[in-house]
């Protein structure tokens, strides 16, 4: 199942699952993820203070006062990943998305690039079932797909300097949503009006977590600014 567990300095490691990004390995990362989580809160396993689930990696920090590397990777070497397999508690999330102007930032610009209109664009777009393959970068920005492959493109040669709370982004296999205004490189090609992550909600502040599925609705200008959450 791991492939690696490699050190990363003195107080954390990460287990690589492969070289291959999809669901399937990610799924894996997730599993693993939960597990860790269950045995920490049972008490069964000390000295981690965080998990951290990528694409196809899951980082684990420690105190070092409490345990090492050679500690969590003998722990990690006897699991029985045979019998790691969680219930779903996946969510299916409807994401409404505009792509008008003046949130389409790039989509004539891809248009071009992938020969086609805006609106064959859009409905490829909105074609796809989408699943969570990890948030992070900044607080609670969710990275999913996986895109068609005829949709795929580089990121920006010149990234901008500032990207609009609730940007739909998307590069390679993956889109993106933008919690917070933020510098970034992706292909901006709608918005949200949805807060994906509330700083106010002390109990669950993230709306997306890694496992969910996003299906994206098509929404106008005037349903966006009644949908609008300031």
């Amino acid at each position: 199942m791991i492939k690696k567990v490699i050190n990363l300095g003195d107080t954390a490691l990460y287990c690589d699952f492969g070289d291959i990004v999809n669901k399937e390995t990610n799924s894996k990362v997730i599993n693993l993820f939960r597990y860790l989580t269950d045995e920490i809160q049972k008490k069964k396993i000390e000295g981690i203070i965080n998990l951290t689930p990528s694409y196809n990696k899951l980082i684990i920090s420690y105190d070092l006062k409490i345990t090492n590397y050679q500690k969590l990777k003998t722990f990690l070497d006897n699991i029985n990943y045979k019998d790691i397999n969680f219930p779903s508690k996946n969510k299916v999330i409807e994401i409404p998305v505009c792509y008008e102007e003046p949130f389409c930032l790039d989509l004539k610009h891809i248009s071009k690039k992938l020969k086609i209109s805006n609106e064959e664009f859009i409905n490829k777009h909105l074609s796809g079932d989408y699943f969570v393959y990890m948030t992070g970068f900044i607080a609670g920005m969710p990275f999913f797909g996986d895109l068609s492959k005829d949709l795929y493109l580089n990121r920006l040669k010149t990234p901008r300097v500032r990207v609009p709370a609730g940007s739909v982004g998307i590069v390679e296999q993956f889109c993106n949503i933008y919690t917070f205004e933020s510098p970034g490189g992706w292909n901006i090609i709608g918005k949200t009006p949805l807060k994906i992550f509330d700083k106010n909600n002390y109990l669950e502040p993230a709306m997306l977590s890694p496992g969910d599925q996003i299906k994206i609705i098509r929404i106008s200008l005037k349903e966006f600014e009644k949908l609008n959450v300031k």
